[in-house]
């Protein structure tokens, strides 16, 4: 048996420049933090037969890999040459679609199973890598490199990426007091409502690849606010996080549509109104998590978020990536 654990992440700066459509044009940026929330994958090879078993929210049982309908399990088969005799089951502490990057969660975990038990060690970014190729190019999903990189790494990472999509990964310059009171002071909050950001993420790739002034403006601003994040966390000035979310949901709006609703907007304002600083929508936007940075009356704001229906995910910075837990 062997586990692994995969944690999800908060994007702090850049998001969106991450998408081939914007990266293989201008080059891309992103820094952004693992959390202590994890997807688990559970890898067993029965005694008894030679079934494939895949469980989820549903359980799949098949004879050949072709037939599960879990489309990333099922290609993650295929390319790691598993044919017969393996179950899966996964766990994850956040649901799906609430755009903290479960997906490649669960593919980066996966993959880091099968590895272990071919006795083949991979690195971390070749585990991102394989991830990405089987999600962009084979599912033809429209993901960024963000999600593969920061389930496999961990940590408050900034990650640099060249037109032709090659990664770059430091680890920021942070010291543990900064890092603690950007913990404290960058509370995250459920919307309540999960959805798949594959619409949102199609229309943003599409305003990219047709060059419109709009959105290709709106995500260079994004990916220049996200090195002043950068360079705020890594001189300690925190506060001036705050400011440049505010900043970042200003341009995003206009990169999408679907980014927001009028309920999200009334939220956002109610927080502003309460002490955030600035805030942001997870993933994609459109539902998943609020996070906002508040700097003081912490209590007071979370009373009032309370009052707004949304639920407080307490956590702490994973630092560790994607690990296994258990091989015997």
């Amino acid at each position: 048996m062997i586990i692994t654990r995969t944690p999800f992440r908060i994007t702090l700066g850049g998001g969106g420049t991450d998408l081939p459509s914007y990266y293989e044009k201008y080059g891309g940026f992103i820094f952004s933090a693992g959390l202590d929330k994890y997807m688990y994958i559970d890898l067993n090879r029965s005694v008894a037969d030679d079934l494939i078993r895949v469980k989820y929210s549903k359980s799949e049982t098949v004879e050949h890999v072709d037939e599960l309908q879990h489309d990333i399990a099922r290609e993650i088969l295929h390319r790691t040459g598993i044919e017969k005799n393996i179950e899966i089951s996964s766990l994850a502490d956040i649901p799906a679609g609430t755009g903290l990057g479960s997906s490649s969660c669960y593919a980066v975990g996966l993959l880091h199973a099968i590895h272990t038990m071919k006795r083949d060690y991979v690195p971390l970014a070749q585990l991102a890598e394989l991830d990405f190729e089987i999600e962009a190019h084979i599912l033809k999903r429209p993901i960024g490199k963000q999600d593969p990189y920061m389930g496999a790494f961990g940590g408050l990472t900034v990650l640099e990426i060249a037109k032709d999509g090659t990664v770059k990964v430091r680890k920021a310059n942070v010291s543990y007091e900064v890092a603690d009171e950007l913990n404290k002071n960058t509370l995250i909050f459920f919307t309540g409502k999960t959805r798949s950001a594959d619409e949102i993420l199609r229309e943003q790739e599409k305003g990219a690849k047709e060059e419109k002034v709009g959105v290709v403006d709106s995500m260079h601003y994004i990916k220049d606010i996200g090195y002043e994040i950068l360079e705020a966390v890594e001189s300690g000035n925190i506060d001036v996080v705050g400011r440049k979310f505010h900043e970042h949901w200003e341009y995003k709006k206009k990169i999408s549509s679907k980014m927001s609703n009028p309920q999200f907007d009334r939220i956002y304002d109610a927080a502003r109104e309460s002490g955030a600083l600035g805030g942001k929508i997870s993933g994609a936007g459109g539902g998943g998590f609020f996070t906002f940075y508040v700097p003081d009356q912490q209590r007071a704001f979370r009373e009032k978020m309370r009052e707004l229906g949304l639920r407080e995910m307490r956590y702490r910075f994973d630092f560790e990536g994607s690990k296994v837990l258990t091989d015997f």
